[in-house]
């Protein structure tokens, strides 16, 4: 294409539909430009769903007037199909055979789907120049032998054009392949960390800072850096079940033990307070 007048608006058109086709391609489809003749491209596009001609790829040769995109390209299939006939002009809507019906928007990819559109028709919307009427039989077995067609000019196969999408079922393949290590991964991890009782005691235990031995007095003052460590400390607790319950349990008891002294006191003072009373009034008596 190296010739080619590239301020001619035919050949600008085609240029960025071959560059639109090729940025953004299709599994259904695959359409570009001949090398040594811009105007003339070669399309291969997949069978349509749920017809007898589901599975089949078919080739065909798409021819551009001078004149695109203001006058319709022209239609020849080449691979056997029994929906239409071999090298010869196909009369569908958007063809050379009805260009009162073209619009110049339109382009090649506009023929390659409605061409693909035209494959299931039957009855007398599938009558027309170039189509022909196949048992259905036939028609999936050349469905079948589409795929292995080549092409005289492309010297390609139809599957190498325009291979198979990737099915869903390999995709679930790999997926429950996957399955079981995830599995074996997660028993493995709750063999080697069991979760603990929940009736267990847990006991704290703080890293960096050993904890004070002795009992701990209720009042006694924490200096600022043992503040700053203890609460650093909260962040790296773990928790693991324990037989016995933490000894610093038994502080408390002291507090009872030195409330209980102050009603003995109070009860002296009374006993002395009359008995100096009585003391007085027997001395005053006896006087």
């Amino acid at each position: 294409m190296a010739g080619l007048n590239k301020n001619n608006s035919a050949i600008k058109r085609i240029m960025q539909e071959a560059r639109e086709l090729a940025n953004d391609p299709c599994t259904d489809y695959r359409a570009a430009p001949l090398e040594d003749d811009i105007f003339e491209w070669h399309c291969t596009i997949r069978g349509p769903a749920d017809t007898e001609f589901e599975g089949g790829l078919y080739h065909f040769r798409i021819t551009l007037p001078p004149e695109y995109p203001f006058r319709p390209p022209s239609i020849i299939m080449l691979t056997p199909n029994g929906r239409f006939e071999l090298n010869t002009k196909i009369c569908i809507s958007f063809t050379n055979y009805h260009e009162e019906l073209w619009q110049p928007a339109w382009g090649v990819r506009t023929a390659i789907v409605g061409l693909q559109g035209f494959f299931p028709l039957k009855g007398t919307n599938a009558v027309g120049l170039g189509a022909v009427e196949y048992p259905p039989a036939e028609r999936r077995r050349l469905a079948k032998a589409s795929r292995e067609w080549i092409c005289p000019q492309c010297q390609q196969r139809n599957l190498d054009l325009l291979p198979d999408p990737p099915t869903s079922s390999e995709g679930n393949t790999s997926h429950h392949h996957d399955e079981p290590k995830t599995t074996v991964a997660a028993e493995s991890t709750a063999t080697a960390s069991p979760a603990p009782p929940p009736d267990a005691p847990m006991a704290i235990h703080s890293v960096g800072v050993p904890l004070p031995s002795g009992n701990v007095q209720p009042n006694s003052g924490i200096s600022g850096p043992a503040v700053q460590a203890a609460v650093l400390n909260r962040t790296t607790v773990e928790t693991t079940p324990v037989a016995q319950a933490p000894s610093v349990s038994a502080q408390p008891t002291r507090r009872p033990a030195q409330t209980t002294r102050r009603p003995p006191l109070l009860l002296d003072t009374l006993i002395c307070v009359l008995l100096a009373i009585v003391v007085g009034l027997v001395y005053r008596r006896l006087t």
